[in-house]
């Protein structure tokens, strides 16, 4: 090398070999912080309102072309490039560590999510953006070297930086800390080695008020983040109640979802929410459980396979019939059963079900499950969520249907929760076009349930069509009867079929159909 390549720059605290190496060790660090403010963005539109995709192209479009615009910007700050890059660190750290309480509040509150999530996800790529070419100026003051060599080395630190932040999410922060919290650590990180490192590096460029001033700015940007996460579960527990009609009496945030009780003020309507979507009243659900489970019940019916119904509601249904000798259960996530079995309000809604020997359950995905299973069973119950995102769309494919007909025992009969054709019409249609492309013959029939609306159910079957009937055997119920039933299976003319078209692993249609539907309402 010539001398121009490998002279330090003088005032340095340590040799430019150090220095370099806490210049790069930086560089790793907040690369792997601004991959975490990222995956928390889009974790947190997840949570909220599902359709992971969707908010996953919405934060990584708009945070890309944020960075090519903030490292555009960044010419402007060459001439102090070590204040400069503090500075952006700074607030990087503040946006950052406060975007998913910040999200959370305009999504409570405001109902402006979504402007609220571009204007962030803007905000902190543009931050991120100016980061490498100010550090790319501070590198070559510490030591000159050759353009490529030392873009190779900051894209190395930042690229392995962002492995271990991507790791660090779901696998360290997420367990340990949850989504709010974990993201304000992160951002303290951040600020701490961002401005620190130009600090005590840099400090010979700084003048007395510039160092005073980052000083300061670390103070304040740390205790801003302290205190959020000293308050953020009250924060939490204030937005959450917000979004609800009635008191919360239960809240917790488990693998999979977010779960939530509330109870009406006299005590008589206790709801349940599955991130945010709700799961039963109890002032209404027997009407919802009776006209999913008995009509299939029509029939042979000594072993039970139910998809979904954590709640244990629809489980209660099933071993109202003495003669039901097994029943498997498979929900994917056992906080639910945990809840449904421990729960006062709710066992004493299901009967203890849980605690009847008949009941096996696996908590595991149900397309998985039924890929492995080799049981045959004489009723299956898909009690599962709306297919409106990419992990429920799976349970209402060709694909799906086709592993519930291989699940059936001679003469067994399906039945599925179909979404409300009244809201959604092209998504209800659409099961039907799925389950007649799998090769079952179809029974549509719809029932109001006030908490729900119109919902809409089908009872199918290999062969001809099956008839909806209430069981001979069945046990004394409040709602369903032989003339509802008739009556059940009348649609009226403008929700009548659909032009919709069968949904499968590669073209979820029903998600389309259901993103498209409940609008005006």
């Amino acid at each position: 090398m010539t001398e121009n390549t490998t002279r330090a720059r003088p005032g340095l605290p340590v040799p430019a070999r150090a220095a370099r190496f806490l210049v790069l060790l930086a560089v790793f660090i907040c690369a792997a912080c601004g991959l975490v403010y990222e995956l928390a963005l889009v974790a947190i539109g997840s949570y909220l309102l599902g359709n992971t995709i969707t908010q996953a192209s919405v934060v990584l479009s708009v945070m890309v072309f944020a960075m090519g615009v903030g490292s555009l910007l960044s010419k402007r700050f060459q001439a102090s490039p070590a204040v400069s890059f503090a500075v952006i660190e700074g607030l990087l750290s503040l946006v950052g560590g406060l975007s998913v309480l910040l999200l959370y509040g305009a999504f409570a509150w405001f109902s402006a999510y979504q402007p609220a999530l571009v204007v962030l996800s803007f905000v902190i790529g543009l931050l991120i953006g100016m980061e490498i070419p100010l550090l790319m100026t501070l590198i070559q003051r510490i030591r000159r070297q050759e353009a490529s060599e030392a873009v190779a080395d900051l894209f190395a630190a930042d690229y392995v930086g962002g492995l271990i932040g991507g790791l660090a999410f779901p696998f360290l922060l997420l367990p340990l800390l949850g989504l709010p919290r974990g993201a304000l650590v992160v951002g303290a990180l951040n600020a701490v080695v961002g401005v620190a490192v130009v600090l005590w590096l840099f400090r010979s460029e700084l003048t007395r008020r510039a160092y005073a001033g980052l000083g300061l700015g670390l103070a304040a940007i740390i205790a801003v983040l302290g205190l959020a996460y000293v308050y953020a579960d009250r924060f939490e527990v204030d937005a959450r109640q917000a979004l609800y009609r009635d008191p919360i009496v239960h809240a917790e945030r488990s693998e999979y979802q977010e779960i939530v009780l509330t109870r009406s003020l006299d005590g008589e309507d206790v709801r349940m929410f599955l991130n945010g979507s709700l799961q039963f009243s109890t002032l209404d659900e027997y009407r919802y459980h009776e006209s999913l489970i008995h009509p299939a019940m029509d029939g042979p019916h000594g072993n039970v396979l139910v998809l979904g119904g954590g709640d244990g509601l629809a489980l209660r249904e099933v071993l109202a019939y003495d003669d039901v000798s097994s029943v498997t259960l498979v929900d994917l996530d056992p906080a639910v059963i945990e809840l449904a079995s421990t729960d006062p309000v709710i066992t004493e809604l299901n009967g203890d079900s849980f605690e009847d020997p008949r009941v096996e359950v696996v908590n595991t995905d149900a397309f998985q499950w039924l890929r492995e299973n080799g049981e045959g069973f004489d009723v299956v119950v898909a009690d599962l969520p709306d297919g409106d995102d990419t992990s429920t769309s799976k349970l209402y494919s060709v694909e799906f249907y086709s592993l519930l007909r291989h699940a059936l025992a001679d003469d067994g009969r399906l039945v599925v929760q179909a979404g409300s054709p009244f809201f959604a019409p092209d998504a209800f249609w659409s099961v039907d076009r799925s389950l007649e492309a799998a090769g079952f013959s179809t029974t549509p029939y719809n029932v109001d349930v006030p908490s729900f609306g119109n919902w809409g159910f089908y009872l199918a079957a290999v062969g001809p069509a099956p008839e909806l009937d209430v069981p001979d055997d069945a046990p004394p119920l409040r709602f369903l009867d032989e003339p509802l039933l008739d009556a059940a299976q009348v649609f009226p003319r403008d929700r009548r079929g659909s032009d919709a078209e069968e949904s499968t692993l590669m073209h979820p249609r029903v998600m389309a159909y259901h993103q498209g539907a409940w609008r005006g309402y």
